[in-house]
């Protein structure tokens, strides 16, 4: 059943939004777009003035009037529309934010990405959104050349919005891209660090993810279209797609089980000190991605059933795609399979590799 949609004037959403703080359901039901308005909230318990500013549907920006910001923070969630443990998380700083029951500290952006496809409980209405950043929405990705479908409009209003929130601000950087995956996992929650082009990992970040509950790093190495590797490469953000768990719908999500990630944010955003644990290496699940698999032809299959976990490694030879004719197999010890997915469109990823690997962050 579709979501109802709403036509309220600008007032009408400011009022029920400062009433109830519910983002997420004036995002639902302005699935297209909404009128922009913004007001001011008092924290109740610091006195704090912050200003709120929705700035389209699903896109809405805390900024603190007190005091000047030293961080400017984008968290990011509903890139993919049936991954909804992220949204909800964020949904609710939201609405803490928007009720005056919690201390605003620094600037921050909170996005709801792919509206139309939450309502749909989809992962995407037309096209991969998360394939569609760094100027993907407007390159021919087998769907023809230009801005052709609500996917790739969304993807340039996202990146026009995050690039004005950063050059605004004058704070350190940092973009939280929060997803959940298709499938299970060895490892329940992951991360991928985008790549750096030969800048250095950074320890206090990955102390930061641990402190989230995730402790499996994934180290891209190589340029993609993904959000957070446009934040970390266009604007020097420290940037994370953050896998947390597997996707489930609406009200079947265990929130204990996000009790890290939504402590760990709510520190961030209202300034409390950030429980970050001591650096050791042991304590963490280091990977690099070894081979990218695209479908290249109408005849792809996956050669292992829907149920084989994330991370689960193969032996060296192991066939574990067959791409027309062609068998793809496991070449390096240890080499495990993450985010493989059949049924993208030809031209798509359809699988990675990953292997372990030894990092010296700084």
């Amino acid at each position: 059943m579709a979501y109802p949609q709403a036509q309220l004037t600008a007032q009408q959403l400011q009022t029920q939004l400062s009433q109830n703080g519910d983002f997420l359901h004036l995002t639902r039901s302005h699935e297209v777009s909404m009128p922009a308005f913004s007001f001011d909230v008092v924290c109740h318990s610091t006195q704090a003035n912050t200003k709120v500013s929705v700035l389209d549907t699903g896109i809405i920006l805390f900024e603190p009037l007190s005091h000047t910001s030293k961080k400017d923070i984008v968290l990011s969630s509903a890139v993919h529309g049936n991954e909804t443990a992220p949204i909800e998380i964020c949904s609710q700083l939201i609405k803490q934010l928007v009720l005056g029951e919690l201390h605003l500290e620094h600037r921050t952006l909170f996005l709801f990405g792919n509206p139309a496809s939450i309502n749909i409980g989809k992962r995407f209405v037309e096209e991969n959104l998360n394939r569609l950043f760094s100027g993907g929405h407007s390159q021919d990705q087998g769907q023809g050349v230009g801005l052709i479908n609500s996917e790739r409009h969304r993807a340039l209003l996202l990146e026009q919005t995050v690039a004005n929130f950063f050059n605004q601000g004058q704070g350190q950087r940092f973009h939280y891209d929060l997803h959940t995956a298709i499938r299970g996992s060895k490892n329940d929650k992951f991360a991928v660090y985008p790549f750096r082009h030969n800048k250095p990992w950074v320890k206090e970040q990955l102390q930061f993810m641990l402190a989230c509950g995730v402790n499996t790093i994934l180290f891209s190495n190589s340029p993609t279209t993904t959000f957070s590797y446009f934040s970390s490469n266009e604007f020097a953000a420290h940037a994370f797609t953050v896998e947390l768990g597997k996707v489930k719908p609406f009200g079947e999500n265990d929130m204990n089980n996000f009790a890290g990630v939504t402590a760990s944010l709510t520190a961030l955003v209202s300034g409390q000190a950030l429980a970050l644990p001591e650096y050791n290496s042991d304590d963490f699940s280091f990977f690099e991605i070894d081979q990218i698999i695209d479908r290249n032809h109408q005849k792809f299959t996956l050669n292992f059933s829907d149920d084989v976990e994330n991370f689960t490694d193969f032996p060296v030879g192991t066939v574990i795609a067959i791409d027309g004719e062609q068998e793809i197999k496991t070449q390096k010890e240890g080499e495990a399979i993450i985010f493989p997915n059949a049924n993208v469109a030809i031209g798509q990823r359809a699988l990675l590799t990953v292997v372990p690997v030894e990092i010296n962050p700084q």
